[in-house]
């Protein structure tokens, strides 16, 4: 296989080594050979597991890729000897064929220039909560989401870096992040409700930055696990984990929350925070395993295994630092208000500000319904969808939202009317029994100022909110004047003020 890699590179073609690939590089093309290595968790030894793996490789990133992915071609022996790609002489090998992306589109890189922006993580969330939409949830997959099969990935990790761990971490630190993450594990009811909630899928299972790449306002993400579906299937937090976790390990806490929490909202997925701290210290302890792999490998050069090296003790590090409290301390926040008194855009303004997810009404109620989030649920006032049996169940959602969130120890901010004392009063009693700070913030604006916004809203193909001018006065008369709450926890805003007034305002009261 040394023939191989001299013959293909003698080419012209620019050769990246990874633990499991050979990588080559054209100015237009990538073609991607796997090594016959056996990891226990792979076997390429054989040249049919290496075609196999190729045709899998190419089918499952199709589904992030479609225009990357080209083909699966023959590495073949000429009369004289040489490799070739596609010749031919006798096969033995198979490539992977790729379209060349920009190195100045991929997100590490982006990241690493300043580049990456709150709108690419966004879109990215979004791409990713789309994805997960579509993705695969059957028996098969939900096996995979279990205590009993998710402890087995924790021990086998362990297992397989007995010999190396202590090269990079202190006796009781591996310590520390083994019986943290079996742990957390021992309380299985909060992974059952995952699986039970069909959140186990066919997902990626290598979600990292420097497998995104921005073209043209839309995202392709590449590589994902082919080898094996056990490291694939799993809850889909797991695959937002990834990114989230390589989102911190280039010191970008503030982009892996902003992460989250988009996701959180475009997939209606609050749950995952009971989980989410767990999965990124699963996930930073697979990326160190696998860097001790890399540098521990004797074929490969000793530039790559220094850096592995390196890498590695980072990464164990970061999965030990998982187990500690979120940078943001938890709190709650209620946004509420009358009906376009801009509830949302203040909402959203606080939690930029707090790095925390937001929790929608409008958005849980078209969830609720099996609704997209701007498609109408459009009814006369107090009846079907926004009757009040319907309401109460979309603030029980609401409240569990907003508990999976702080029973992480982050933030959360809650959008919702808020109309009545007893809907005000049920945040503050959910705030005293967590032990977090509560604050309500009632958005406030003159009555034309609203009817113009509703009536802008009415002109739009789809929104969010499903009021319309006519539902003013209803509302108005079922708002009830806020008179229960501690004039600390009460905070008013006039929306209808400049921005940056009231976004100054915002920040003096919620600066993270």
């Amino acid at each position: 296989m040394g023939r191989l890699k001299g013959d293909l590179v003698a080419t012209g073609l620019e050769l990246i080594e990874t633990h499991i690939s050979w990588v080559f590089l054209g100015e237009r093309d990538v073609f991607k050979v796997k090594r016959p290595v056996d990891f226990g968790f792979l076997d390429f030894r054989t040249l049919e597991a290496r075609q196999q793996a190729c045709e899998a490789e190419l089918r499952l990133n199709r589904r992030l890729a479609q225009d990357v992915y080209i083909g699966v071609v023959p590495i073949t022996v000429a009369e004289d000897g040489r490799h070739e790609i596609g010749g031919s002489g006798p096969v033995v090998d198979w490539a992977v064929h790729m379209r060349r992306l920009s190195e100045e589109s991929r997100a590490d890189q982006r990241l690493l220039h300043g580049a990456l922006e709150l709108e690419d993580i966004d879109l990215l969330a979004r791409r990713i909560a789309d994805f997960h939409r579509e993705a695969r949830c059957d028996e098969a997959t939900s096996a995979h989401g279990t205590p009993e099969v998710i402890r087995r990935n924790v021990r086998e990790n362990f297992e397989q870096t007995k010999g190396s761990l202590d090269e990079y971490l202190s006796t009781s630190e591996a310590r520390s992040i083994e019986s943290w993450q079996l742990d957390v594990l021992a309380d299985e009811a909060r992974f059952e409700t995952r699986r039970r909630a069909g959140r186990v899928r066919d997902g990626h299972g290598d979600l990292r930055l420097e497998h995104v790449y921005f073209e043209n306002d839309s995202i392709s993400i590449i590589d994902c696990i082919e080898f094996n579906e056990r490291f694939r299937f799993g809850d889909v937090c797991a695959d937002v984990a990834f990114l989230s976790m390589d989102l911190a390990w280039h010191d970008r806490v503030d982009l892996a929350e902003r992460l989250l929490s988009t996701y959180a909202r475009e997939s209606s997925d609050y749950g995952l925070y009971r989980v989410v701290d767990f999965y990124e210290s699963y996930r930073a302890f697979v990326r160190g395993k696998i860097s001790s792999f890399v540098a521990a490998d004797a074929e490969a050069s000793p530039v790559v295994r220094q850096r592995a090296r390196a890498q590695a003790r980072r990464y164990f590090m970061l999965s030990l630092a998982f187990e500690r409290p979120p940078l943001v301390p938890p709190r709650l926040v209620a946004v509420g208000g009358l009906i376009a008194s801009g509830k949302s855009r203040t909402a959203s303004a606080i939690g930029e500000l707090l790095s925390a997810p937001v929790v929608s009404s409008d958005r849980l109620r078209k969830h609720l319904f099996g609704r997209g989030a701007e498609e109408s649920l459009e009814s006369k006032a107090w009846s079907g969808p926004y009757s009040h049996q319907s309401t109460a169940k979309v603030y029980d959602a609401l409240w569990q939202a907003a508990e999976s969130v702080l029973s992480s120890g982050r933030p959360v901010v809650l959008d919702a009317s808020f109309r009545t004392a007893a809907m005000r009063e049920r945040a503050l009693a959910m705030s005293t029994r967590l032990g977090v700070p509560f604050t309500f913030v009632e958005c406030a604006a003159p009555r034309e100022t609203m009817l113009a916004r509703l009536a802008k809203r009415e002109s739009l193909s789809g929104h969010e909110s499903d009021a319309r001018p006519g539902l003013l006065g209803a509302f108005e008369l079922a708002f009830e004047a806020v008179e229960e709450l501690p004039p600390a926890s009460h905070v008013r805003i006039d929306t209808a003020k400049p921005r940056e007034h009231n976004h100054a305002r915002l920040r003096a009261l919620f600066s993270a």
